[in-house]
């Protein structure tokens, strides 16, 4: 638990401090493609999805800083607006006059957007809305003074704009009084600001829904299966990794079951011949596997089997065909199976030669063991001290592979997804972090980080139960 609370705390971190601003790209997302060019949401849509997000809240449950900084730096809407603010406080050090040379800022851009516009001041405004923006990420002394100039400039071009130019004038000397006033020495000052439960990690992961009762319309948290809202369609991220996770976990699974059912005969038979031509052939021929790129194999096999330049026996892509709706379990089987069966192939090789060798090397450490030849001096049929007395002792260095290959499970293979056309969860993956959709990147990290923990549980279990001499009881 104080490693899963760890990555939830790293994966927050990152996600938090991720490119782009997240309550934009959703606001974009639901704008037709001509128009997301030109998107501007307004301020009221911005701060209730802002809301709804739950970004209007302080970061975490308490906050390191210096003297100089509010406790309610969190509550400015844009990232690189509190960016820009945290910059000037770090240069000047007084929250209370830089408060006001930014409020009035925003009440002069609000001022001059709902200025009517005629042919003389269209020009004006639109460089003037554009400079404001400017004053919102710029920090340097010189830059801010030319572009309070410039936006003068532009006031004094049409003379419906000059009922403007007192409030430009407050803007200008809340700055002067900002630089005058300056108290750096505050930055050197340490201060911790509490926030209680009421923050954006405690309502990620925990969620702020009560445990008991309705709670509609709250975040439930990740321990209880609410992952966000994915960016891209609007839709809970629970619903769009549910869709794809049945079928990475499908072949997965196929695929370790596989590998092992492979694997471990093969290591077995190349310990207990050791050195022979056999042992030579198939170790040869494993790492050949090995050394062959997956999605170089994933285009001969659709090449050749996949209706390309050869042979027409399995479908090239997707998991399913056109199959009528009243079709029989037995026939939804065999069409499953069909489609399978080209990746499966590129998912699975691959592991033959590691975890055989791993078997291998782990069986020839056990058959070098003074119980081992005991068995074989009381007569013991070979198969029997081979089967039953070595193998289950030279298990553990696979056993130790099996929480390394659990998290595939749920992660996929990013280039086999692709170029077979499944909709699992790597394919989802590279989509989501191709369109800054965080909620699933991050989501996927998580589980896999957990799934990882969890192979690791299953590990230190399955040792005790292979090996006796192993025990988790503190009794000695």
């Amino acid at each position: 638990m104080p490693t899963l609370l760890a990555i939830s705390l790293l994966t927050f971190v990152i996600s938090s401090n991720a490119p782009g601003d997240p309550v934009e790209l959703m606001l974009t997302s639901q704008t037709s493609q001509g128009q997301a060019a030109n998107i501007l949401a307004t301020e009221k849509a911005y701060l209730e999805k802002r809301q709804e997000l739950g970004l209007d809240l302080p970061i975490f449950y308490f906050a390191l800083s210096s003297s100089s900084y509010p406790d309610t730096l969190y509550k400015v809407p844009k990232r690189l607006h509190r960016n820009n603010l945290d910059r000037l406080i770090y240069d000047y050090g007084d929250w209370k006059y830089i408060e006001k040379y930014y409020q009035d800022t925003k009440a002069f851009e609000l001022k001059a957007a709902g200025t009517e516009r005629d042919s003389l001041n269209a020009q004006p405004l639109v460089n003037i809305i554009s400079l404001v923006n400017d004053l919102y990420i710029n920090h340097d002394d010189e830059k801010i003074n030319f572009t309070l100039n410039k936006i003068g400039e532009n006031l004094s071009e049409a003379p419906s704009l000059a009922y403007l130019q007192s409030d430009l004038t407050n803007i200008k000397q809340n700055y002067a009084t900002v630089k005058s006033e300056a108290t750096p020495w505050k930055r050197y000052v340490p201060t911790i600001h509490f926030y209680g439960l009421n923050n954006q990690y405690h309502r990620w992961f925990f969620g702020d829904k009560p445990w008991f009762g309705s709670g509609e319309g709250k975040s439930g948290g990740f321990i209880r299966g609410d992952f966000g809202i994915s960016y891209k369609d609007q839709r809970p991220v629970a619903s769009v990794i549910g869709d794809a996770i049945r079928w990475t976990m499908l072949i997965s699974f196929l695929s370790i079951l596989l590998t092992y059912i492979v694997s471990i005969p093969l290591g077995v038979n190349s310990a207990v011949h050791k050195g022979s031509m056999q042992d030579q052939i198939i170790t040869t021929f494993l790492f050949i596997l090995y050394s062959l790129p997956s999605f170089w194999i994933a285009t001969l096999l659709i090449m050749f089997f996949g209706g390309g330049d050869y042979f027409d026996w399995f479908p090239p892509y997707g998991v399913h065909g056109d199959l009528p709706p009243d079709a029989s379990w037995w026939v939804q089987f065999k069409d499953l199976a069909w489609h399978l069966t080209l990746p499966l192939i590129c998912w699975t090789y691959g592991s033959f030669a590691y975890l055989s060798r791993q078997m291998r090397g782990g069986m020839l450490d056990v058959l070098g063991q003074d119980y081992i030849r005991t068995a074989r001096a009381k007569g013991l049929p070979e198969n029997k001290v081979i089967w039953k007395h070595a193998l289950r002792n030279s298990l553990l260095p696979v056993i130790t592979l099996f929480a390394s290959v659990f998290p595939l499970m749920i992660s996929g293979a990013i280039v086999l997804e692709i170029i077979f056309s499944i909709p699992g969860m790597g394919k989802m993956a590279f989509e989501a972090l191709v369109a800054r959709n965080y909620p699933i990147v991050f989501t996927v990290m998580m589980f896999s980080a957990i799934l990882t923990l969890v192979g690791y549980l299953v590990a230190d279990i399955l040792y005790a139960v292979v090996d006796p001499r192993i025990t988790f009881s503190s009794k000695k």
